[in-house]
């Protein structure tokens, strides 16, 4: 799952609180997995009769939603952190800090480091985390308004991931695949449609392999196929995908779908057949062209969109040269790029990080510069263009919208077009975002 495409931000939103009520901090950073488990967080203590403070001085609890899956992101959490310590231990206002997400592993440890973090909970164990709330505050009946929702919802199917991939901390903080019944997913995404979603994403760490580890035989195309069926629901989309999972059933669901959208997360990593093998990804160069090839053949226009590590352990300049031919020849839509960073606990670890930071980071600017003008190639062909995107929100006064490629477009109008889908003619375009002017409405 691809941490770019995450938060860095207190994500505290709603009405301001009233004096009476209880009031919560919630910061997240890290992938759309930490996000949808925010999301819920929020809106079971928002039923609890919590209400949600953008300023941690303000709050009676402070949670913080963490990433590790980089050291940079390892880096930020533990200075949110640090300065929210003190804020915990004032005698004046006594406030609970909590943590939970992937940099919860050893809570003995942590313990020690943070003296006055009241409790750790594991990714995703909101409902650990609720009920720590309701001993301490002796509340559980919902007593509250429901939150409101986002244009785009997500909606995680499975936790945690079954393969070693040598250099990621996931699978040790997440632990093996977990998949939800299909009856669970479906009362959420149903929940939130009937609140105002009209744009369902389909979660997992390795969404590709939901129901592997269960007995009813139901995969993701089945998924994709009970969801889609949702009335209200104008698009589906899934990630993030892994190539060795990628089967043609899937493919044919997203294809035959109306309402999937074509843009597939498909992290590739590497370029080059033996960094990928120390990478232990399970897939060859070659594996990984013909899943693109018949995506590519099933839906013609698909976007495809992918995770390169540049820098990993004895990557030598010709392997990443590689990288670089993979990314002119399969022209990605958008490229998540990182530059390697050493995880303890991953097998990766224990090998020399023999690639100097300056290199990595040339080597991240190098296909940066790629990425950015093949990006920039591909959206100009919609200029002159009427897409249709689905419009979901303001932004710095303009009308701010998605196609269903996950091309971001801006255009401005004084009627309300939240929640609805509209045509725009494609005036402008760059590398990350496109501006037009709106045509027709759906009609609503």
């Amino acid at each position: 799952m691809p941490p770019s495409a995450g938060i860095d931000a207190d994500a505290t939103t709603g009405d301001p609180p009233t004096d009476a009520a209880r009031r919560y901090y919630l910061w997240t950073i890290g992938c759309q997995m930490n996000q949808a488990d925010s999301r819920r967080l929020a809106e079971a203590l928002e039923a609890r009769g919590y209400a949600a403070s953008r300023r941690p001085e303000d709050a009676d609890v402070l949670i913080l939603n963490t990433c590790v899956v980089r050291q940079s992101a390892e880096d930020k959490v533990v200075g949110r952190l640090s300065s929210l310590e003190p804020l915990a231990r004032d005698p004046e206002h006594r406030r609970i800090l909590l943590v939970m997400g992937c940099i919860v592993g050893d809570a003995v440890e942590l313990s020690a480091r943070f003296r006055d973090v009241d409790g750790f909970f594991a990714p995703s164990d909101v409902q650990g985390l609720l009920s720590y709330l309701d001993g301490r505050h002796g509340e559980g009946q919902l007593s509250g308004p429901l939150r409101a929702v986002q244009v785009s919802e997500m909606v995680p199917i499975s936790y945690g991931c079954d393969h070693h991939c040598t250099y990621c901390i996931i699978t040790e903080r997440r632990g093996p695949q977990q998949s939800r019944p299909l009856s669970d997913i479906l009362a959420e995404a149903r929940d939130l449609v009937s609140r105002g979603a009209r744009e369902i994403t389909l979660l997992g760490q390795n969404v590709d392999a939901y129901g592997s580890d269960l007995d009813d035989g139901v995969d993701l195309a089945d998924v994709l196929a009970a969801v889609h069926e949702i009335p209200g629901l104008l698009r589906l989309r899934f990630l993030t995908s892994h190539p060795r999972e990628m089967s043609q059933r899937i493919i044919d669901a997203a294809a035959q779908l109306g309402k999937v959208c074509p843009s597939w997360e498909l992290p590739v990593q590497a370029g080059d057949d033996a960094v990928l093998r120390r990478m232990a990804r399970g897939y060859t160069i070659d594996r990984y062209r013909d899943v693109v090839a018949r995506i590519r053949a099933a839906i013609p226009g698909a976007a495809i969109n992918t995770d390169i590590i540049v820098g990993f352990c004895g990557e030598t300049e010709e392997q990443f040269e590689r990288t670089l031919e993979l990314a002119r020849e399969l022209r990605f839509d958008q490229v998540h790029i990182a530059a390697y960073s050493v995880r303890t606990g991953t097998a990766a670890a224990t090998w020399p990080d023999d690639v100097p930071p300056e290199e990595k980071e040339r080597r991240r600017l190098a296909l940066e510069s790629l990425q950015t003008e093949i990006t920039g190639e591909i959206n100009a062909r919609l200029r002159g263009r009427t897409v249709e995107i689905l419009v979901e929100d303001r932004q710095r006064g303009r009308w701010r919208g998605r196609t269903a490629s996950n091309k971001l477009v801006f255009f401005d109008d004084p009627a309300d077009w939240r929640g609805r889908l509209a045509r725009v003619r494609i005036t402008w375009t760059g590398p990350w975002s496109m501006i037009g002017d709106v045509e027709t409405d759906d009609g609503h």
